[in-house]
């Protein structure tokens, strides 16, 4: 298995972007400033993350996604946990990533790696989504954000 940066003129995994992220509007907004690293088996694509610079000094984590076959192996924690790494060796004083209040899998895995809730935004998937989101049998509404925070040392 490899983890690599999405290649110059290399086209993100959609596809597999679209599992996280159910609106292709919404991952077309990520922007040009958006880094994309691509989790690999054997050459083909199975995971991505997507890691965008916030003005602050802070990184966001986008996208997180793996093939639902390969689900449920720890592939999606060490993602995880490379992007977290990859945020602190560009000098990011911490990491946000946002996801629904009804992403169990998600907000377990989150927080198993560290990360802790900074806080919510109330009907954000029911005002930016045209469609209504159901997870696990609940109505996917507001958007849970979490926070790991790193110590950094500025020299």
């Amino acid at each position: 298995m490899n983890i690599r940066p999405l290649a110059q003129g290399e086209q993100p995994p959609l596809k597999l972007m679209l599992l996280a992220d159910p609106s292709e509007a919404m991952i077309r907004s990520y922007g040009p400033e958006a880094f994309t690293w691509v989790l690999e088996d054997n050459d083909f694509v199975i995971g991505v993350y997507v890691l965008k610079p916030l003005a602050d000094g802070g990184m966001e984590l986008m996208n997180l996604a793996i093939e639902e076959e390969r689900q449920g192996q720890g592939l999606g924690y060490q993602l995880l946990q490379h992007a977290m790494e990859t945020a602190i060796s560009m000098r990011a004083a911490y990491m946000l990533v946002g996801t629904g209040n009804s992403s169990v899998g998600q907000l377990y895995l989150y927080q198993k790696a560290g990360l802790r809730i900074d806080h919510v935004i109330h009907d954000y998937f029911t005002a930016h989504y045209d469609e209504p989101l159901v997870e696990n049998g609940i109505p996917c509404r507001d958007r849970i954000v979490l926070k790991a925070s790193f110590h950094t040392s500025k020299q």
